[in-house]
């Protein structure tokens, strides 16, 4: 892919705490909300980040990010847990390859979906 991208973060549901980010809960069985963002990147080079949602595990964002790709096959969108100490949790993430995208759109020079 070569052209201008742009996202839209808007939502994520179902977000479900890891064994490690509940490695220091006293409640383990318990629920746990998670502080969660969500990063953009092209073929493994951050291009967005969202803001950090407070305890949420159903967070919002309506965020925007717009970048210019050149030969990109694949882009990454992951969700992590901010934690106050030490590394960030990964939570989820997922991989939309551009060919796949571009072929799902038909004749039209976009793609619109999540």
């Amino acid at each position: 892919f070569n052209g201008d991208l742009k996202v839209r973060i808007g939502e994520a549901v179902g977000l479900q705490p890891t064994r490690w980010s509940l490695r220091h809960s006293l409640f383990r069985k318990g629920y746990q909300l998670l502080d969660p963002y969500v990063t953009v990147s092209v073929d493994q080079v951050r291009v967005g980040q969202t803001s950090t949602k407070q305890k949420t595990n159903k967070p919002t964002y309506n965020e925007e990010f717009s970048a210019t790709v050149t030969d990109g096959h694949e882009i990454e969108l992951s969700v992590f847990h901010d934690t106050p100490i030490g590394y960030d949790d990964f939570v989820a993430n997922c991989t939309l390859h551009f060919h796949d995208l571009l072929r799902s759109a038909g004749p039209s020079d976009s793609f619109e979906g999540w």
